[in-house]
């Protein structure tokens, strides 16, 4: 069987952040800072961000890759077996919060994990997928979405989808609020299953992938018309995207407990976010429609 090649995989993982930025920038017509920073215990990254643009209003493409003698604690409970071992993860993580309320905010995280031990096996996966938050649902591009994940995965097995999509409609949804942060997509973890060469061609895909994805919605979506009324609604839902980061989100969580950098950790957090009390949509309203016709879990691709 393959051995794990982590080399490849920061190589692939590296010229895909510059590729995603490169074309990040040819919508927005804004250059992304870039900011290398060093962890103390070991590795560092390459943090590539956007405030202000004239399509994002921030959004960040972030490269990591850091390791260690010993995991944090929220790692070892879930993966006891891992308790002695040296650590390495790396991964490319983004997420976007355009200006325009119409235009979706988008998230997606590809990594890989490998822990060694002399004398042992190494044990390692793969983790990622991609996930879509609109503020004003739109069926075409939520299709478009779940289509491209789809196409994504189909070379690789015809079950991964629906597990992936399955999977993503469960994590990324708020426990304390009873909804889902939005339309979903696919997600995955702890994945090595078909050995390292095809799970590895599998992340490949789905990184490969997500300019397919994302690229024609905020296109279609960045110049419509809109006023105060959107922009308030948008700042609202924007913090469910703030809630679920801080409440759930397990990468959030094994960032801050390994010591990485806090403000790449933080930088998927919007620019402009308000809470109401006990505040609800108009019914019949087209933010209502987000609660009714879109965060609901659904088969995007029988629709």
């Amino acid at each position: 069987m393959p051995t794990p090649n982590p080399s490849a995989v920061k190589a692939w993982l590296l010229d895909l952040q510059s590729r995603i930025v490169l074309a990040l920038e040819d919508i927005d017509g804004k250059p992304f800072l870039r900011d290398t920073w060093e962890r103390p215990e070991g590795g560092g990254g390459i943090s590539r961000l956007i405030e202000e643009g004239n399509v994002f209003e921030r959004g960040g493409v972030n490269f990591s890759h850091v390791m260690g003698a010993s995991l944090p604690p929220s790692a070892m409970a879930a993966r006891p077996e891992l308790a002695g071992r040296a650590w390495e993860a790396m991964g490319v993580s983004l997420v976007l919060h355009p200006r325009n309320p119409y235009a979706p905010t988008v998230h997606m995280n590809v990594r890989f994990f490998e822990a060694t031990a002399e004398g042992k096996d190494p044990v390692w996966w793969f983790g990622g997928g991609m996930d879509l938050t609109p503020y004003y649902g739109n069926q075409e591009d939520a299709r478009h979405f779940h289509q491209v994940c789809h196409d994504a995965l189909a070379p690789y097995g015809e079950d991964l989808h629906p597990r992936f999509k399955k999977w993503c409609d469960d994590y990324f949804y708020l426990k304390h609020r009873k909804e889902a942060r939005g339309v979903g997509g696919i997600f995955f973890d702890d994945f090595n299953e078909a050995g390292f060469d095809q799970s590895y061609a599998m992340v490949k895909s789905v990184g490969d992938r997500f300019l397919d994805a994302y690229l024609p919605i905020v296109k279609a979506r960045k110049d419509q018309p809109f006023g105060e009324r959107e922009r308030e609604f948008q700042a609202y839902r924007r913090g469910r995207y703030v809630e679920f980061n801080l409440v759930w989100d397990r990468g959030t969580l094994f960032g801050l407990q390994s010591g990485g950098r806090t403000e790449a950790i933080l930088m998927s957090m919007p620019p402009i976010v308000k809470w109401r009390y006990d505040w609800h949509p108009e019914p019949g309203s087209p933010e209502a429609a987000l609660y009714t016709d879109f965060l609901p879990h659904r088969d995007w691709l029988a629709s």
